[in-house]
């Protein structure tokens, strides 16, 4: 990838099916192309096989690896460290967002999330591409 140009690709990592399409028509909808995973399982080896995103939006309650690993994972391959990582979650404890920032969060965003907000923080993390 030139690094003078960031993908606009956002890897939608989230198990629920209603909510990964709303996000995945949000998304494409501003321009971003977007890969989606439904289990912690298949987005570890994707992120350890594949090319990195622009950006990863991740749930952190996942079945069989939860985002919390992720996040570290995603920061421990040399190709995926700076990507920003926006996580989403309906746990809105001030520990669990300490935990995700801790982990190497960018961004934690609590479901129910605002449309609107969401897409202005993925732009704070990802241009809209032109």
């Amino acid at each position: 990838m030139n690094s003078d140009k960031v993908s606009a690709s956002v890897l939608v990592v989230e198990d629920d099916e209603n909510i990964s399409q709303v996000l995945s028509f949000m998304l494409e909808r501003q321009g971003y192309s977007v890969t989606h995973l439904a289990d912690g399982r298949a987005a570890a080896a994707h992120i350890i096989s594949a090319a990195p995103p622009g950006l990863v939006l991740l749930d952190v309650m996942l079945p069989f690896v939860d985002g919390f690993e992720l996040v570290r994972l995603i920061r421990e391959q040399a190709a995926w460290s700076a990507v920003p990582v926006l996580m989403l979650t309906a746990k809105n404890t001030e520990r669990d967002t300490v935990r995700a920032l801790d982990a190497g969060a960018n961004d934690y965003v609590i479901k129910p999330f605002q449309p609107n907000e969401l897409l202005a923080r993925v732009r704070r993390c990802l241009p809209v591409p032109a």
